[in-house]
């Protein structure tokens, strides 16, 4: 028997957050038997672990600036309509030939409104395959605070004729999705919480690597910059300045701003772009000093480790500054909000970070890779019953 396929959009923009906790579900529902064609839209990101899934790159794009106020290109160049209709047929045809099982797409419809051109005619195809693939969103917890309540007319509108599933990764013991998404209670037959998604500890989590040091990390390093920066200069004014610190930039920082870090790095302290045993190092370092962003967070969690965050609030941003507040009113981390970030005040945090009891309790949940496969076989169950009773599509 054929394994079920699934068909997973991916589309990263800026950083490589929502990569990857799609590579980290990708691998999840392969280990689950489940057949993945991980279709990436950004660009590729070297060393992407997906397990056994197969990557089907499409023409990369990604966002012009901060504030995502333009789509370019892989040259750098503006989208253009040439150039929609040309990914739109290469994802078309990547659809037809896979004949999926299940259909997942990341973020969408809360999320990436610039790929309408071609999400659009995706769930139309899906819409008229027989018999019809599940449909199922995959979504982080807390979205961009959007209040404009004909948007979420929409979103709603889409969500109730397209999707089986809108698979919410976190707990609603934290954060409900109603919290950042008004229109919650129209779809809340659609909503499954996951849990929170956690990359697995590497292989050789029990080393020492890391052990005592502070760890300063800007995710992908697309907007890390600053943050490291301000590490450096507040290093000498904390009580941690004897000890070792190691400042992980992210592959996407700029090649100038890592030279000049490179440049300005004292004594014990270490430059480095990516550490593939990144989470070792949280579980074994003193302190994590870091942005907001999902991912992190989480690992920062699963570790226990003491922490500052620096949330990300650049433009209309505000997804990491409330993730940020939540956990820091449990007592799980320290908070230096970004209005105020400079060498003294996250010298400050990192005091109090440092001063504090270690978290004796994670987020609640972080096991959201293994609650998403549940939630993609419990949708290939509803789609095989189904097709069994000649129910219509759309009924799971």
């Amino acid at each position: 028997m054929s394994r079920p396929r699934v068909f997973f959009h991916v589309q990263h923009l800026l950083g490589i957050g929502h990569l990857r906790r799609a590579a980290t579900i990708a691998r999840a529902l392969d280990r689950a038997g489940l057949a993945v064609a991980f279709v990436s839209g950004g660009e590729p990101m070297p060393g992407l672990d997906l397990g056994g899934a197969e990557l089907i790159q499409l023409p990369a794009a990604r966002a012009g600036d901060s504030g995502f106020g333009s789509i370019l290109d892989a040259a750098g160049r503006p989208i253009d309509d040439g150039w929609r209709d040309r990914r739109r047929r290469v994802l078309l045809g990547a659809f037809a030939a896979l004949a999926p099982d299940v259909l997942l797409i990341e973020l969408y419809p809360f999320g990436r409104r610039p790929f309408r051109f071609e999400l659009e005619p995706l769930l139309a195809a899906a819409a008229a395959r027989r018999p019809r693939p599940a449909v199922a969103c995959s979504v982080r917890d807390i979205l961009v605070d959007k209040s404009e309540p004909r948007r979420n007319a929409e979103i709603v509108e889409i969500v109730r004729r397209d999707f089986d599933r809108i698979l919410v990764h976190g707990n609603p013991r934290l954060v409900t999705f109603g919290q950042t998404f008004p229109a919650a209670a129209a779809i809340a037959d659609k909503l499954c919480y996951t849990g929170y998604v956690v990359g697995e500890p590497p292989t050789d989590a029990e080393g020492d690597a890391g052990t005592g040091e502070v760890l300063v990390s800007a995710g992908g390093g697309a907007v890390g910059a600053s943050l490291l920066q301000t590490a450096l200069a507040a290093r000498p004014l904390t009580r941690l300045a004897d000890r070792p610190w190691r400042l992980v930039t992210g592959i996407n920082l700029p090649r100038e701003a890592f030279a000049a870090l490179v440049a300005a790095a004292p004594s014990g302290v270490t430059i480095e772009r990516f550490r593939p045993d990144f989470q070792t190092l949280l579980k074994n370092c003193r302190l994590s000093v870091s942005q907001a962003g999902y991912n992190t967070v989480m690992e920062i969690l699963a570790a226990r480790t003491r922490a500052v965050v620096v949330p990300f609030a650049d433009g209309s941003e505000t997804e990491q500054s409330l993730r940020a507040s939540l956990l820091a009113q449990r007592g799980l981390l320290t908070v230096v909000e970004p209005a105020s970030l400079s060498a003294a005040t996250l010298a400050a945090g990192i005091d109090a970070a440092d001063a504090a009891t270690p978290p004796a309790a994670a987020a609640p949940d972080l096991d959201g890779a293994a609650g998403t496969v549940r939630a993609i076989r419990e949708l290939l169950r509803r789609a095989g019953d189904r097709v069994a009773t000649g129910s219509p599509p759309g009924s799971a």
